[in-house]
């Protein structure tokens, strides 16, 4: 199982960016899939998260209303649209999935089976 994470980058507060995660070895439309986050020196955040086994999906309050997740079956990636990005939104960003995760409430799980490397996002105020 591989993912790769992409689409990273420099944005102005604001702005938009999309990350995509294309996924081989695994079916993601079939598993639990989420996106996590980390800054330097602090705790990996889950920030958007779903599972198709219970329909539920998580998102960090701080991501709220900002930020989605979605998946497309036919080029199996996942994605992450982030809009109205704001400086404290900087960090590396990963993906991840599980086959064995059913529900993503009351939170991304942190023990994903599969994980991407990172995409860094710099949000520039």
């Amino acid at each position: 199982v591989q993912l790769q994470a992409s689409g990273g980058g420099l944005a102005q507060s604001g702005g938009s960016l999309r990350l995509s995660c294309a996924a081989s070895g695994i079916e993601l439309d079939r598993y639990a899939i989420g996106w996590f986050r980390q800054i330097p020196g602090k705790e990996r955040e889950g920030v958007s998260c779903f599972s198709p086994i219970d329909g539920s999906t998580y998102n960090a309050d701080s991501v709220k209303g900002r930020f989605t997740i979605s998946r497309d079956k036919t080029k199996n990636t996942m994605y992450l649209q982030m809009n109205n990005l704001e400086p404290e939104d900087t960090a590396v960003y990963y993906c991840a999935t599980d086959p064995w995760v059913r529900t993503v409430i009351p939170g991304c799980p942190q023990g994903m089976d599969y994980w991407g490397k990172g995409t860094l996002v710099t949000v520039s105020s």
